[in-house]
């Protein structure tokens, strides 16, 4: 039984690898490594599908050096440790670790003094931000290299190769233009992808692959929805950067996304919080209607939620913006970690060694506008600055500019006594 396509067109030299210029052109970083033959442990990361670990293999393959290949997810301590015990023997081992930000501590530790001491070369491969999700012990031993997704165009000559390629499809079906452009066009930068959709469309066409049959068995564009990945966060970021950014074909967008990979629990957070942190006072009717169209769309589910959710995030996207109340509550918190002031004795919930005419008095309304409620070393301080974006808010600043011209005290008997 053949191997699938994707691994017989896997490229075992570095010619053969199509794209990643900055890394493999003339005159580049990897290419240099192999010319001058050296090499360093380093990271490559990216999205699914770019070459990762192929691109760590065909190294090793071109310096002549041995490797060994690590999931950190599957693989276990004793199998790393066999592999270190390789190394004692194997000159110059190439450690290949997939997943490598899945590592956890024990083999982390494991790990560390052997890229330290130069024991083996490690080359790891993530889809996450190595910044956030690689300890940074580790990341200090390692150069870290993007591995950026293929170009439309790059994908097609991958397609025309494996056709053409005898350990490919050894020209034994053809394929109309307009096919090849609705393959590379769905792969989102993912070769591994276009292939895969290539092999099962050889397999279900009669000598000829259509743009008809392509979009029977590529349906969907290929999206990075993986939550433990960087695509997953990228999609959330750019749903809620289009809600803020007023483009609601980018917002429906990014949601049709997410309504693919089946995410409800997302979309509700990403919504919410969207809706008080973007939207906010500038309509906090549609900020309700929000939390009322979620309530919905969980009660009725998919397929139908998909238009309380197109609904409501229309709503939002086109409401007037002010994050007035985040900056509010930021500002207080930021004044809280400088400094700490106590409650003034008359506002404590059960205030001692005070006469009756200093103390709070629930039943003058008169007085309450009056009074000086900050610690008196803020009395004068402002963390609510109004976002004058819509017409709700704009009250709200003629409201608290009518507020602020009253003076406020902190002598509640004299208070009394004027009142």
């Amino acid at each position: 039984m053949k191997q699938p396509l994707a691994f017989r067109m896997r490229p075992q030299h570095l010619d053969d690898i199509i794209g990643q210029q900055h890394l493999i052109g003339e005159g580049k970083v990897l290419r240099r490594c192999i010319m001058e033959k050296r090499l360093f442990s380093m990271i490559f990361y990216g999205p699914p599908g770019t070459g990762k670990t192929t691109l760590a293999m065909v190294l090793a393959n071109e310096l002549e050096l041995p490797y060994r290949l690590f999931n950190a997810v599957t693989g276990n301590k004793k199998d790393l440790e066999t592999i270190f015990q390789e190394a004692k023997f194997y000159e110059g081992l190439i450690v290949i670790i997939d997943e490598v930000h899945r590592l956890n501590k024990d083999k982390q530790d494991l790990l560390l003094p052997h890229v330290e001491n130069g024991n083996i070369t490690l080359i790891g491969a993530t889809t996450s931000n190595p910044l956030h999700a690689i300890n940074p012990a580790i990341r200090s031993r390692c150069h870290l290299f993007e591995i950026k997704q293929a170009k439309q165009e790059d994908i097609e000559r991958a397609l025309k190769k494996a056709i053409h390629h005898p350990d490919g499809l050894s020209d034994i079906v053809q394929i109309e233009e307009e096919a090849l452009h609705i393959i590379a066009r769905h792969s989102n930068g993912d070769i591994r992808y276009a292939l895969n959709i290539l092999e099962i469309c050889a397999i279900a066409c009669d000598g000829i692959i259509t743009q008809e049959l392509v979009s029977q068995y590529s349906q969907f564009p290929n999206m990075s929805m993986d939550s433990d990945g960087d695509g997953y966060y990228d999609v959330l970021s750019g749903f809620q950067k289009s809600i803020r950014g007023s483009d609601v074909d980018a917002a429906l967008y990014y949601l049709g996304i997410m309504i693919e990979a089946n995410d409800m629990d997302s979309i509700e957070r990403r919504l919410l919080v969207t809706a008080y942190e973007d939207i906010g006072l500038g309509n906090p009717a549609a900020v309700a209607r929000c939390a009322t169209a979620i309530d919905a769309a969980k009660r009725v589910g998919f397929p139908e939620a998909r238009i309380i959710l197109a609904a409501a995030i229309i709503d939002l996207t086109l409401s007037p913006k002010s994050k007035s109340a985040e900056h509010a509550i930021d500002a207080a918190m930021s004044t809280l970690r400088h400094t700490s002031y106590s409650v003034p004795d008359y506002l404590r919930f059960t205030p001692v060694h005070m006469d009756d005419d200093e103390k709070y008095d629930y039943e003058r309304s008169d007085l309450w506008n009056r009074i000086q409620y900050l610690p008196d070393r803020l009395k004068n301080k402002r963390f609510y600055e109004p976002e004058l974006t819509s017409s709700y808010e704009k009250i709200l600043a003629q409201n608290l500019e009518k507020l602020r011209r009253v003076p406020r005290s902190s002598n509640l008997k004299e208070l009394k006594k004027k009142s």
